[in-house]
């Protein structure tokens, strides 16, 4: 969750688990160590695959939750080619934007790895978010938010679990010194959503929040071969998302696609370069 609106920080005591077999009250920090990475492995989680050369496209109308104006969010993942050594591990960067309305607000590099059990860690980011006057000039810069495994007294999390069991409560980042501290639970396995870029079964459902924004909730779907497809912001106290950023579309290099998922992935390339919308069912997947 990217938007800060409080100032209080919770501090919760983590427990801290090796690898997540069953419910646990959380949330667990799981246990870091670099000696359980493969040299430059494959990001194949079916929740989250993160192959070179592929570029995700979603947006949605954002509505201020204290103004009430609304502005227009385009957001870009591209899982770029390059890595980095991060905690000592070589973790993948994936470059993302964020527009509004059509301006650039934010960008970031993202660090992913994934350990030799099929759990993908999430490592770190270096974000700059974009203050502008209003003819639209650049009049600021802030990195707040950025953070990095092993400085600073950060720590890793997992972005997704390899063993996915609801009500498992987990950070994703742990870094007080740097307020970072989102923590995402598991709520289901099995969600059918339709979103722009098509319709998906055995959808997995999480609920993220930070510590540094007390009562902000957020869910999140991944679906199985795809990734992140959906984000519904600012629920409510009956769960209702002020705001919803929807995928629209999926556009990958010519490199060879993870089996599982080439049908949705090439369908909503297609999307992504003009083509007829159409149906997309991905694959299903054995539940954990």
């Amino acid at each position: 969750m990217t938007r800060s609106i409080g100032l209080v920080v919770v501090m919760l005591t983590p427990v801290i688990l090796a690898v997540p077999r069953a419910v646990t009250a959380g949330p667990v920090l799981p246990e870091f160590s670099p000696s359980n990475f493969a040299p430059n492995a494959a990001i194949d989680n079916p929740y989250f695959p993160l192959r070179p050369g592929t570029r995700y496209r979603a947006s949605g109308t954002v509505t201020d939750v204290d103004s009430g104006e609304t502005t227009l969010e385009v957001d870009e993942d591209f899982v770029t080619f390059e890595t980095r050594v991060i905690g000592g591990v070589t973790a993948r960067v994936v470059h993302a934007r964020s527009w509004e309305d059509g301006v650039l607000a934010e960008e970031t590099n993202d660090f992913y790895a994934q350990d030799k059990d099929g759990n993908v860690w999430y490592l770190g980011e270096d974000t700059t978010a974009f203050e502008r006057d209003d003819n639209g000039n650049v009049i600021g810069r802030s990195t707040a938010g950025s953070w990095r495994a092993g400085v600073n007294g950060a720590k890793p999390g997992y972005i997704m679990p390899a063993n996915r069991t609801v009500g498992f409560n987990h950070y994703q980042e742990f870094s007080p010194n740097d307020r970072a501290l989102d923590q995402a639970t598991i709520l289901a396995l099995d969600e059918t959503i339709t979103v722009p870029a098509g319709t998906f079964t055995n959808v997995l459902k999480t609920q993220e929040q930070s510590e540094v924004e007390p009562g902000v909730l957020e869910n999140k779907f991944y679906a199985p071969g795809v990734g992140l497809i959906l984000t519904e912001e600012d629920l409510d106290a009956a769960g209702r998302p002020l705001t919803t950023i929807a995928l629209r579309s999926v556009t990958t290099a010519a490199v060879p696609l993870p089996s599982g998922a080439r049908a949705g992935l090439f369908a909503t390339a297609l999307m992504g370069m003009g083509c007829a919308a159409r149906k997309v069912i991905a694959p299903r997947v054995p539940r954990p």
